[in-house]
């Protein structure tokens, strides 16, 4: 099983299957427009512009499951990271990314990843806290913590990385031309 299994919905409503992503290089990402790392957008669009042409590909996937952080239609979200972060590379429709309603792709990206830390930083002891008390297992299962957590896939399809939003976006820069 792989990521070219799965099909998404896009920002307009049509379907799409991730193997029209086959041999690209992808970072999935689940977003949300009104969190303290939304700004990453801005890091996203620049890493998406230096590498789109060697075959990168960045998914957006807008959530609301964290703190109602993505509230608005699929159209207002689109309109808002546009307009505000001039982002180009594919948004799809809003997800969900944990519980019953997961969206399958992101059950599969989170039972074959584990979550190994939030890292250092001034938002990590913020995020343990409010992640804790969402999920008081959050340290010993894969599921999504937050928003702007991100998947590597490679050109074969295959989770080559996880990053948590606390992620340095250099160190996701760093693997993502080393996958190139």
């Amino acid at each position: 099983m792989s990521v070219y299994d799965y099909k998404v919905k896009a920002q307009d409503g049509s379907e799409v299957s991730l193997s029209d992503y086959k041999g690209k290089v992808l970072l999935i990402v689940n977003t949300a427009t009104g969190c303290g790392f939304t700004p990453q957008y801005d890091e996203l669009q620049d890493l998406y512009e230096l590498h789109q042409k060697d075959g990168l590909e960045i998914l957006d996937f807008p959530c609301n499951q964290f703190a109602d952080q993505a509230p608005g239609s699929d159209e207002e979200i689109h309109d808002f990271c546009t307009g505000r972060y001039g982002i180009t590379f594919p948004q799809f429709s809003k997800i969900d990314v944990l519980g019953e309603n997961a969206h399958p792709l992101f059950r599969y990206l989170s039972e074959n990843t584990k979550f190994e830390g939030f890292g250092k930083g001034p938002m990590t002891l913020i995020l343990k806290g409010v992640v804790k008390k969402m999920d008081k297992d959050y340290k010993n299962n894969g599921n999504v913590k937050w928003n702007f957590t991100k998947f590597l896939i490679n050109r074969d399809g295959e989770i080559a990385g996880r990053f948590e939003p606390t992620a340095d976006l250099k160190d996701v820069q760093a693997k993502v031309e080393e996958v190139l």
